[in-house]
């Protein structure tokens, strides 16, 4: 006697019909230095740019200075404001002597200014959680927030957000944004932390975590962000990401309580070496847990006390199916069902392909493989496998509404897709299937 049939991969997931893709018309306006090598005159190009200003007519000045605010004034917040804290920077290089107007110390300021366009090349590798409000939600419907990996020029990676609405079904629907963006206000930034605080009065899909520590200086990539419960009841939001210097990868941590003050911490250790760490949502057996790839290969598990030092990595998962055979990771922090730790993955195969994966851990001992997916649930279709990097989809983590996966996922780095998988039917297949003999 046979039992029920088990559904394949392919056919647990679903893919929806929206499809995210980059606004190039999303600008920063940033501080423009150029280079200060020494010019044939013998000054700097910053000091020759200000002679330049300081050399045009009052009229000039004028008419500069109000064309410049027509075409860029509605394009930010307050263009005014961002040129009067771009010429602070270069005042000191101002003669003692001169006294300049409010339009010339404007011109001045926008001539070290600049546009960033930061999801101009790209827009992929989202994560998503429940929002921390869900007033106004109806029933069957869930807000959550979205963190993306931001693509802009010079291949420099930020963090930005979507907030939206799950449900009723399979359905999603993003808020309205705006074409602002801001980076918040740095503070409390020391050798291995710092703090950022945006405007209460600013949406969350306007605020931009921009590279802003030695360590992040080529780019923040890949936010994983969990709902992680406290011992005590309380609820705080962390991501681990990767931050790089053009040289080394640092794995750092963002926490949150509101998605409008972020602090950032250095995590150290054995077991945080590589990109793709993901945190529990929990403690397990009164220890932080985390997944790694300290070996950039394959899925381990470590410890901490702290949260800052990761140490004594457990291998529980290496690449042995032919959708994996280059290496692995994770698509995100675990999410806990019933029947265990639901850890989705990522498998690159030949041809440098990207399929999306899962894996079940035992809730008592996470370094216990009880299921695995013999097929990715999700590998690019025909019209995913172009892009930035083609024939990739990767996810940096999804939520369970209402018994279904919903999972947000990089189409090739280029756009975000969603797909939906029943979760009783997973873990069923999963522990059909049960651990893989290759990694028991």
């Amino acid at each position: 006697m046979t039992g029920p049939a088990v559904p394949s991969p392919t056919e647990l997931a679903r893919r929806g019909a929206h499809v995210l893709y980059p606004d190039a018309r999303r600008a920063l306006a940033r501080l423009f230095l150029p280079g200060q090598e020494i010019l044939g005159q013998g000054i700097s190009r910053a000091d020759a740019i200000i002679a330049r200003v300081l050399g045009l007519t009052d009229e000039q000045v004028l008419a500069t200075s109000a064309d410049v605010l027509s075409r860029f004034g509605d394009r930010h917040r307050d263009i005014g404001a961002t040129f009067a804290a771009n010429y602070a920077h270069v005042e000191h290089r101002i003669p003692v002597s001169a006294t300049l107007t409010l339009e010339r110390r404007q011109l001045i300021g926008a001539c070290f200014t600049q546009e960033y366009t930061v999801e101009a090349a790209a827009l992929f590798n989202p994560s998503i959680v429940a929002h921390p409000d869900q007033s106004g939600s109806a029933p069957g419907e869930l807000r959550f927030v979205m963190s993306l990996r931001a693509l802009g020029e010079g291949h420099l990676s930020s963090i930005e957000f979507r907030t939206g609405v799950i449900g009723p079904g399979e359905s999603i629907r993003l808020d309205e944004q705006t074409r602002f963006i801001e980076t918040g206000q740095i503070s409390s930034a020391t050798l291995d932390d710092y703090t950022v605080e945006f405007a209460a009065d600013h949406s969350l899909s306007e605020r931009v975590i921009f590279p802003s520590h030695a360590d992040e200086s080529h780019g923040i990539e890949d936010a994983r962000f969990t709902r992680f419960h406290a011992a005590d009841g309380s609820v705080t939001h962390y991501a681990t990401y990767t931050a790089f210097d053009g040289a080394r990868i640092t794995p750092r941590l963002l926490h949150t309580d509101d998605f409008r003050t972020f602090g950032s911490t250095r995590l150290t250790g054995s077991g945080a070496t590589d990109k793709g760490m993901a945190l529990f949502p929990r403690q397990v057996a009164g220890r932080y847990l985390m997944l790694s790839r300290w070996d950039r290969e394959s899925i381990s598990v470590v410890g901490s006390p702290d949260l800052r030092v990761w140490a004594d990595p457990v291998t529980i998962y290496r690449p042995s199916q032919p959708w994996e055979l280059i290496q692995l990771g994770n698509c995100g922090a675990p999410i806990e069902t019933t029947a265990g730790w639901l850890v989705l993955t990522h498998g690159v195969g030949p041809m440098r392909t990207y399929g999306i994966g899962a894996i079940l851990l035992d809730l008592d001992d996470p370094t216990r493989v009880i299921g695995t997916l013999q097929q990715p649930l999700l590998t690019p279709t025909d019209t995913e496998r172009d892009g930035y990097v083609p024939n990739v989809v990767y996810s940096c983590g999804a939520l369970v509404h209402r018994d279904t996966l919903v999972l947000p996922y990089g189409r090739s780095d280029s756009a975000v897709g969603f797909a939906f998988v029943a979760v009783p039917e997973l873990v069923r297949t999963l522990l059909a299937a049960g651990p893989h003999s290759h990694n028991s």
